[in-house]
């Protein structure tokens, strides 16, 4: 390893992977409780599951771009991290900040810890994703704050390229983006549309932005290809990414009591966003199609090559889906909206993050790959994990399309109880496929800690050129 203080990625990284797995966790007990309503009752509601579910989620993405950050911007500024310790201190506070955060979900009543922690001063909880109380939010900020001091004056004192300014540039736009979580007016229109902002200008635009930049640093190590070719792609990947993913949050403002020249504009824009997606898979595949060489870590390749496929499939095909302002008449709210949501999450965001993680533990240990037995379980893992969340999104699909057949669209629409009760064999599906997800994670994980995963010797390196 040429930069020794790219190691401090080493536990955002393996934080990321713990807290991953305990997102999974409570995903497969909120699915459960779809199934029997009373599971876990009234120890532990659906709500207070659900929430800790998504926000989970929330936070390993950002531990695991915040450790992709500290591992390639050294390496592409070609110099060490401006302050390794800083690094280390941002991450004990933002992981210990989180862990609070969430036993105060589990532990106290939400209208207690919104009163004990200042939300009567400025109030800013209640809002899906954006449930945190008001001391982490500034926790976030000011972790946020911290990776942005870091990281940038890294990239001043190195060298600059296309890839690491896009990088940074997109941190930037994350951490500014998340202040209009701190505006709640009391006007609900108002109040909706901050919410918007942060949470899909976030999935929407830069962070699209960042998988961009995580997956041409891939690509550019993996292949051998030349630096100037992925940076051509990523601009005008990028470029795609901004004019789409901003106007096209106008999707989200149909009944929040904006002015009807958003359902034009929302429906328009947000129908091009799938095209980003299309060019990062002609992108990817185009760039191995023309690798100058085969990379010994083929799980990390196998991992870059499908998260632009099934990014598309999540957030490009099943957005489009329902994207459309007659089709969010009826889909709005249902589980269409939750398919789309797990299989673009998973798509463009985990699979980037797990893939950024697969090249870089290695590389952290001074290995160009793991052992083959090791990889075999990576690779076994992913096919695991994709598949798995294809059945998720797929029985979610089905139980949204019960919804608007059997409660929306009939002249006789049925109780929602009664409809929840046509979907149940959705449910239980979607339960199923949720344990396989589980198993592929476990395959995941077991690849870094089976004996010998980081003895890359000279029979797997046969193997893996053969």
């Amino acid at each position: 390893m040429k930069y020794l203080s790219q190691r401090v990625a080493l536990p955002y990284f393996a934080a990321a992977l713990l807290l991953f797995a305990g997102q999974i966790i409570f995903g497969l007990l909120a699915g459960y409780q779809y199934i029997d309503g009373t599971f876990l009752f009234p120890e532990l509601p659906f709500s207070t599951v659900r929430m800790v579910h998504t926000n989970l989620l929330i936070v390993w993405l950002l531990m695991a771009f915040m450790g992709a950050a500290y591992f390639i911007v050294p390496q592409e500024a070609q110099t060490e991290l401006y302050s390794p310790r800083l690094a280390l201190a941002t991450f004990w506070v933002f992981f210990l900040a989180g862990a609070l955060t969430i036993l105060g979900y589990l532990f106290i009543p939400y209208s207690h810890l919104a009163a004990i922690t200042g939300n009567a001063m400025l109030p800013t909880m209640g809002r899906g994703y954006l449930e945190q109380p008001l001391p982490t939010k500034i926790g976030i900020v000011l972790g946020a704050l911290s990776l942005l001091f870091n990281i940038t004056m890294t990239l001043a004192k190195g060298r600059k390229t296309s890839l690491n300014i896009i990088l940074v540039g997109s941190l930037w736009g994350l951490a500014l983006l998340f202040l209009p979580a701190f505006y709640f007016p009391v006007d609900t229109v108002k109040a909706s549309y901050s919410w918007w902002w942060v949470v899909h200008g976030w999935v929407e635009g830069d962070w699209e932005l960042i998988l961009s930049a995580l997956l041409g640093f891939i690509l550019i190590r993996t292949t051998g290809i030349d630096r100037e070719v992925v940076e051509k792609w990523m601009y005008v990947i990028v470029s795609m990414t901004l004019v789409t993913g901003i106007l096209g949050i106008g999707h989200h403002y149909y009944f929040i009591g904006a002015p009807a020249y958003w359902i034009w504009i929302g429906s328009i824009f947000s129908a091009l966003e799938p095209v980003p997606f299309i060019m990062l898979i002609v992108f990817a595949l185009g760039i191995l199609f023309k690798r100058r060489h085969q990379h010994p870590n083929r799980a990390a390749t196998l991992w870059s090559m499908g998260t632009p496929i099934m990014a598309f499939l999540g957030a490009g095909l099943w957005g489009f889906m329902i994207t459309l302002a007659p089709v969010q008449r009826l889909a709005h709210g249902s589980n269409m909206t939750a398919a789309h949501g797990h299989l673009a999450f998973f798509g463009a965001y985990a699979m980037v993050a797990l893939a950024i993680i697969s090249y870089a533990m290695p590389y952290l240990r001074g290995r160009e790959a793991n052992s083959l037995k090791a990889q075999r379980w990576e690779m076994t893992g992913f096919w695991v994990m994709a598949l798995s969340m294809l059945g998720i999104a797929l029985s979610l699909t089905g139980a949204g399309l019960v919804t608007i057949f059997l409660q929306r669209s009939g002249s006789s629409p049925m109780s929602f109880m009664d409809v929840q009760d046509q979907a149940r064999i959705f449910f239980i599906l979607r339960e199923g496929f949720g344990f396989g997800f589980l198993g592929g994670l476990v395959c995941y994980l077991i690849s870094f800690a089976i004996p010998g995963a980081y003895s890359f010797d000279q029979e797997t390196r046969q193997a893996l050129e053969s």
